[in-house]
């Protein structure tokens, strides 16, 4: 599905060097990589603030903390995503309320949101699925409406642009009042190892967040606050120093493998290939489509047979997993997500993909819808 070894071969001389450099340095930890690729992702995003940390899943969790939501509260997301979206809600004791998404974006239906929201309500966490951006200008508007907090999961989306009605370009992360990413080595921007990390404008939360990463420390053995050990490596932070200035090439290589699929499947009514938003560009972490009146399983195992790399995300609905059965969900407005997770498949999507394993790809693909 990502082919990492590719991607690192044309980038080994620079990779190399400044890992020989890390280790020779001895900084492992809060070392000058870290701060410094602090600094380039801040001016990359044009935010205020980044709070690196160990990985994605803490920094959903850390920013929940640092917006000081209390066991109880009500957290509205999206039932068709990763599990860790909701797993952090559950283990802070708050309440994950599930919404619907919307059958071509596979993102936050806004008028499910709407729905969803009650005095308990206190923030929302849109999940900028697949590689674009949900309908953030909605959102933020609801948001503002009812007093909430938007913690936007830009773990798949990073270095996407949302475009405003009066023109304005924000990227993935920067709208809310968190935004929180992962470096996890198949992202986007991926280290070789776990990573993460918070984005705000927010300087107060920054202070808030930059302590809870560090054991709620302010300086060194003062503890304003309980925090946990969540702080990005030197060795990652390196790599992803030198892999940020190709993230736009990178997300450019996606974009055209993107662009050969939709041509393919063009034609084919049984194949609904991802529709991109016009108020985001498309960063192609995954290329998903969704199947019409085909056995999705049985694709499946053919391309597995074929040797083509495919994965289903995601093949169960978190409302039904059982580790969160228990808040009992209102499984009957989640009617999108269950038909998704029947019906979607995605495709090798990389940044070293080349057009004679697009070609393969896709007419084996094609071959297999002809006989259906």
């Amino acid at each position: 599905m990502v082919d990492l070894q590719g991607q690192y071969l044309h980038i080994q001389p620079l990779i190399d060097a400044k890992l020989k450099e890390v280790t020779a340095s001895a900084q492992f930890i809060n070392g000058d990589e870290v701060k410094s690729f602090q600094k380039e992702l801040e001016n990359y995003l044009s935010i205020k603030h980044v709070i690196p940390c160990a990985n994605g899943t803490d920094a959903l969790q850390i920013a929940m903390m640092g917006l000081n939501l209390q066991p109880g509260d009500e957290v509205i997301t999206v039932d068709f995503t990763f599990a860790a979206t909701v797993e952090v809600i559950a283990l802070l004791g708050l309440k994950p309320v599930l919404v619907d998404v919307y059958p071509d974006t596979f993102n936050m239906d806004v008028d499910a949101l709407q729905k969803a929201i009650t005095p308990k309500t206190k923030a929302i966490v849109p999940v900028h699925l697949f590689g674009q951006c949900a309908n953030m200008e909605a959102i933020l508007k609801i948001a503002k409406a009812h007093n909430l907090f938007v913690i936007e999961d830009t773990a798949q989306a990073i270095g996407a642009d949302y475009i405003f009605k009066d023109g304005i370009h924000k990227k993935a992360g920067t709208m809310g009042a968190v935004g929180t990413t992962s470096f996890f080595p198949s992202k986007n921007l991926g280290a070789y190892g776990d990573g993460g990390a918070l984005f705000t404008n927010d300087d107060l939360l920054a202070e808030k967040l930059r302590s809870i990463v560090n054991h709620g420390m302010s300086k060194r053995y003062y503890y304003n606050r309980i925090g946990v050990n969540s702080r990005l490596d030197s060795m990652q932070a390196a790599v992803l120093r030198i892999k940020l200035p190709f993230l736009d090439s990178y997300a450019q290589a996606r974009q055209k493998a993107a662009n050969f699929y939709d041509k393919a499947f063009a034609n084919y009514d049984k194949i609904s290939i991802p529709k991109r938003s016009v108020f985001s560009t498309h960063v192609f972490h995954q290329y998903t489509l969704k199947l019409v009146g085909v056995d999705r399983d049985a694709l499946h195992e053919f391309l597995k047979s074929q040797k083509i790399p495919n994965a289903i995300y995601y093949p169960v609905p978190l409302h039904k997993q059982e580790a969160y059965k228990h808040f009992k969900f209102d499984t009957d407005q989640l009617e999108v997500t269950k038909e998704l997770c029947q019906t979607v498949i995605s495709l090798p999507m990389h940044t070293e993909l080349e057009l004679e394993q697009l070609s393969f790809i896709t007419n084996k693909i094609l071959d297999f819808i002809e006989q259906v």
